[in-house]
């Protein structure tokens, strides 16, 4: 089992248990949460605390994780992009539309199962039973490269390098709007949004997210950005660009509820991704070209200009 400590900060005193655990803790819901509780796994100084239990501030939350299940997602013979690999990781090229890993509604056809398949079965189990292999995700509408670990070692090493921000990702994207500068850093927490939970937002409360950008090229009422994660949030750019003012094209969750003629999802492509090798301490440093449905959008925006 794994055991999680939490520093309560005076800001979010009177927030209820549940709901800061929802927003600390990567892939636990608020219901996960309250089950937790529920189960005496969340503790103050060694005495359980209820799901309402509301916070004071500056105290310690002590919170115990379950072991990973077995895997149990099934390989299916999904076509995979493979851009790196090797006995410890594979890099992977995920197209729009392709979902990591099973969920409600999404029980196979992910990239999990993909994994499964062309790996034969050999990917790490911290995941859990529904997410073997995934040191990081992204977007079902969200191109590009996505790094998995084959064993436990080699997750534990990229997981280690996500926290010190010695993997690198880099992403493209399309925004709404001309921004002013020709760089800038998004220095903003990202929660759990207080009225839709399905969605993320700025949040005095979230959790530290930073988001460098500079601009690649201007077109009339569009911004063709490059972006660079130092931390990994849920829907991070997204929500960064949209606080800024800067949407990204097509993104109907955090920008125009319309979705453009044309493209599936927004126009969001992780280009690039650097890590140092679990194994052997090489740094790796992989790419992959836009897409062709993102490129048609810059011709579309060169052609107007």
């Amino acid at each position: 089992m794994e055991i999680r400590t939490l520093q309560v900060n005076p800001e979010n005193a009177g927030e209820r248990l549940d709901a800061f655990l929802a927003e600390q803790l990567e892939d636990v819901t608020r219901s996960a949460a309250a089950k937790l509780c529920a189960g005496g796994s969340v503790t103050r100084e060694g005495k359980p605390l209820a799901k309402n239990y509301r916070l004071t501030g500056g105290e310690t939350i002590a919170v115990v994780l379950p072991d990973p299940e077995p895997m149990d997602a099934v390989a299916q013979d999904i076509p995979l992009d493979v851009v790196y690999e090797d006995a410890d990781v594979i890099v992977v090229n995920k197209p729009k539309g392709l979902v990591v890993h099973p969920a409600p509604g999404h029980p196979d056809g992910t990239l999990v199962n993909a994994l499964l398949y062309h790996c034969a079965g050999s990917l790490s189990g911290i995941g859990g039973a529904l997410r073997p292999g995934i040191v990081h995700r992204i977007d079902r509408d969200t191109s590009g490269l996505i790094i998995a670990a084959k064993n436990d070692y080699a997750h534990q090493k990229l997981s280690a390098q996500l926290q010190d921000h010695s993997l690198a990702r880099t992403y493209e994207c399309v925004v709404v709007g001309n921004l002013k500068a020709d760089s800038g850093t998004v220095d903003a927490p990202i929660g759990r949004h207080p009225v839709d939970r399905k969605k993320m937002a700025v949040v005095a409360n979230g959790r530290p997210a930073v988001t460098h950008w500079e601009v690649i090229a201007r077109y009339p009422g569009y911004t063709h950005v490059r972006c660079r994660l130092e931390t990994g949030r849920t829907h991070q750019i997204r929500v960064h660009m949209a606080h800024i003012g800067h949407p990204i094209l097509g993104d109907t969750v955090y920008g125009a509820k319309r979705a453009v003629p044309g493209l599936q999802g927004q126009c969001l492509h992780a280009v690039g991704l650097r890590f140092i090798h679990p194994r052997t301490g090489e740094v790796v440093e992989c790419s992959c070209p836009l897409p062709e449905e993102f490129r048609e959008v810059l011709r579309k925006l060169a052609a107007k200009a």
